[in-house]
């Protein structure tokens, strides 16, 4: 049996629900997973401060796959910190639509969504000038550009997809003018993969009335993370989505460290109710399994997941009737037979 070591960045919230179905869930492996964890709750922030995102960093810097469950934003967002700190260039949110799961959009979306995970707006909090103007700086950097639009045409070329490249380039003539220009730079080395461009405002129309001609979606931060939550809306719930964010080497473009987490919030209003949903967390272990080359462990998770799904067996908030304990035992026991 093979074995592989795991950063486990706890949280606040329902974090300790979701770490407990992914242990029971990863006792059951046909591998070995040694979880060393850091809190990184609201509590351990307070006390140890800067301390403590040393410790994360310098673990995840040594072992390069590390799974986070939802952390509270008060005063700093844990999630930017770790992304400056560790220098993730691009976020992966795949968003598909599960059977049995209900929702008020009719049609089906298979939509990998490749945000850069750096710049934007978010890069700069802004500053008052004087009484009634406020400013922020919104910045785009080619080498993240780069990192995110090469990721997105490689997925586009495994799922045999095309590349949507979306901005507000013609507004934005400057920032969004050259993330545009590192898409058609790379779009160059995939002759290949089909690619094309969108405003953003048209692209989210465009989804809603057309969702089957996008396949694979690249797009500056802010604009991501807002496509992110809506298209795991249009599935059914946030709770449905995971994420991952990956570092990459300067000089040869490979993965140095990567990170998975569930899509979701802290929850802190059913923490401790046996109601959180880990069907996000678990999903995000299962494409941990395939970055670390378990891939017949992620695809038997996978497969777990969906036949509880497809079965009606389900947590309360997508429609069901179990319970945290009751979702991952079922997960467990369907693991066995794929």
């Amino acid at each position: 049996m093979t074995s592989h070591t795991i950063v486990e960045l706890l949280g606040d919230g329902i974090s300790g629900e979701l770490s407990a179905a992914v242990h029971a869930v990863a006792a059951a492996l046909p591998c070995r997973l040694q979880f060393l964890p850091v809190d990184l709750s609201q509590a351990a922030r307070e006390q140890f401060g800067e301390s403590l995102y040393d410790r994360a960093e310098a673990l995840m810097r040594q072992h390069p796959a590390s799974l986070k469950y939802p952390t509270a934003t008060t005063g700093e967002s844990p999630n930017k910190v770790l992304r400056e700190r560790l220098e993730f260039a691009v976020i992966h949110r795949p968003v598909v639509t599960i059977p049995t799961i209900p929702t008020n959009f009719t049609k089906s979306i298979d939509i990998d969504i490749v945000r850069i995970g750096t710049g934007g707006t978010y890069e700069d909090s802004g500053r008052r000038v004087g009484h009634d103007v406020a400013v922020s700086l919104r910045v785009i950097e080619r080498v993240p550009s780069m990192h995110a639009a090469r990721f997105a045409f490689e997925l586009a070329r495994q799922r045999k997809g095309s590349v949507v490249s979306a901005s507000k380039y013609t507004i934005q003539r400057e920032t969004d003018g050259l993330f545009e220009e590192c898409c058609a730079k790379v779009a160059a080395d995939f002759p290949d993969v089909k690619h094309r461009k969108e405003l953003f405002d048209s692209m989210l129309a465009g989804i809603i009335m057309n969702p089957d001609r996008y396949q694979v979606i690249v797009t500056p931060n802010e604009y991501g993370d807002f496509l992110s939550d809506m298209c795991c809306g249009l599935i059914g719930s946030i709770a449905l989505g995971d994420s991952a964010s990956y570092s990459f080497d300067l000089h040869s473009g490979q993965v140095v460290a990567a990170m998975f987490d569930p899509a979701g919030g802290t929850a802190p209003d059913i923490a401790g109710t046996d109601r959180a949903n880990p069907f996000a967390a678990i999903l995000a272990l299962s494409n941990l399994l395939r970055f670390i080359n378990e891939p017949e462990a992620a695809r038997r998770l996978r497969a777990a997941l969906l036949g509880c799904l497809a079965a009606g067996e389900k947590t309360r908030d997508v429609g069901g009737s179990l319970g945290t304990v009751d979702f991952t035992r079922a997960v467990i026991r369907r693991m066995g037979t794929h």
